[in-house]
């Protein structure tokens, strides 16, 4: 019987419609915009100005205090602008935009193909090239990785957990990482069991990617320590609570963190990026992005220079669809609808969903029938009813006490719900609301 969280989860259709489509290399546009925070925690403070000529993987804005994280240019060309820009959801946002002009490496990172494997550094030289190549999680929170890496006084890992799941419908780039980069990931995830001082690694896959996983566990069979796990399908298997309560049957305590059971999650793009940081001397400058939609032309994953215009992705996937609705930055279940394509693919961007026809319309909203099956859907073992009526009411002290700040975001209180009701909406916007509150009291 294959492993799997307990409490809720659910069962949306799958349409992992570029599955079975090779990673493509994405052209360099004639400019980027790259933002200054692409990560949890504070902005990267500038170390070039407008006028200057940089590298492809040259350092341009440093990361600012303890929990931030480098950010390096993705070509090679002049800055023509420090300033705000409007990223996809219409906020404006610092950001360095440069010029393209040629194709000039910085001079230390090794560009050949060739696998490299033999791990030499200790584990504070392998954290500070981490931390030097401004790795966060590539999975969407964008955590800086150095400080997940980095357990407070009295806490020790125990297991290394990676992220194989992928169960957001439609996205598909972790599968092709995993098919086409997997001797890499591997070498990442023994890097990352290095620094964590950890004699055991799982990988977690779903079992809807059988391919993936016959791939990592031809490459791990004699890999002591690594093992490869099939686990059940079922959103959302990839939270990582529902991840370490599948792979090592222990509980995060609310409020917690995955130390807290001596467990630390890293997504396997995330693995991919040690690699390359260690192994290659090459910062975090693309990533892999799935583009998808029922009514793309091309749905497929591509290989991305962080900065590149979304609308440069979509136009290389057949252009925008003319019965287009909504374009979602991620995937239908926690994805977020974009107002601006030309806001430029960041490191947390695993996908762009465009969604058609009747697909990108929100259903009528109805009255609530107190049918509960919210409750039964919410992996957290939350009341999604209860706080979204807290929240809507800026009840926030209520918000807390019912465990708003455990929610995960993942959407499956919205999407079992009968009557339509935006629950998600509302969720985040009390656990904002509330976590504001929190950090005031604590100041």
């Amino acid at each position: 019987m294959l492993a799997t969280f307990k409490i809720g989860g659910v069962h949306p259709p799958e349409n992992k419609l570029s599955a079975k489509e090779g990673i493509k290399v994405l052209p360099v546009p004639e400019q980027v915009i790259i933002p200054l925070s692409q990560h949890i925690g504070a902005p990267a403070t500038p170390v070039v100005g407008k006028g200057e000529t940089v590298k492809i993987g040259q350092l341009i804005a440093k990361a600012e205090g303890f929990v931030s994280a480098n950010v390096h240019s993705s070509v090679s060309g002049k800055v023509v602008a420090v300033d705000n820009y409007i990223d996809a959801s219409g906020f404006s946002k610092p950001s360095i935009t440069i010029q393209v002009e040629g194709k000039e490496w910085e001079e230390d990172i090794i560009i050949s193909s060739r696998l490299e494997c033999n791990i030499t550094y200790t584990k504070d030289e392998i954290l500070k090239m981490i931390a030097d190549a401004g790795i966060v999680g590539m999975g969407g929170a964008t955590f800086p990785t150095k400080v997940k890496l980095s357990p407070p006084p009295g806490s020790k890992a125990e297991v290394l957990i990676i992220n194989g799941v992928e169960c957001e419908p439609y996205l598909t780039s972790d599968h092709r990482v995993m098919l086409e980069k997997a001797e890499e990931v591997i070498v990442g995830v023994q890097i990352l069991m290095k620094v964590l001082g950890v004699n055991q690694a799982i990988i977690g896959i779903e079992n809807n990617k059988k391919d993936a996983i016959e791939k990592l566990q031809a490459i791990t069979e004699k890999k002591i320590g690594i093992i490869v796990m099939p686990l059940k399908v079922k959103y959302p298997q990839g939270g990582e609570k529902q991840l370490i309560k599948a792979a090592v049957g222990k509980s995060v305590p609310s409020g917690g963190l995955p130390i807290a059971v001596g467990a630390v999650v890293q997504n396997v793009g995330t693995a991919l990026a040690v690699y390359e940081a260690v192994m290659k001397k090459k910062p975090l400058i693309e990533r892999v992005v799935t583009i998808t939609g029922k009514s793309v032309k091309n749905p497929g994953n591509y290989l991305c220079r962080i900065g590149t215009p979304i609308s440069k992705l979509i136009e290389a996937a057949g252009g925008m669809p003319d019965d287009a609705t909504k374009v979602i930055g991620g995937g239908p279940m926690m994805g977020r609808a974009m107002t601006n394509i030309e806001a430029p693919i960041t490191k947390g961007t695993s996908g762009i969903l465009i969604m058609s026809g009747k697909e990108g319309i929100r259903n009528e909203i109805k009255t609530c029938i107190r049918c509960s099956k919210c409750v039964s859907a919410c992996p957290m073992g939350l009341e999604p009813y209860l706080l979204r009526t807290l929240s809507e009411n800026g009840m926030l002290e209520e918000c807390e006490k019912e465990k708003i700040m455990d929610c995960i975001e993942c959407g499956s209180c919205s999407y079992t719900c009968p009557a339509c009701l935006p629950l998600l909406d509302y969720i985040r916007l009390g656990k904002g609301k509330t976590g504001a509150m929190i950090r005031s009291r604590k100041k």
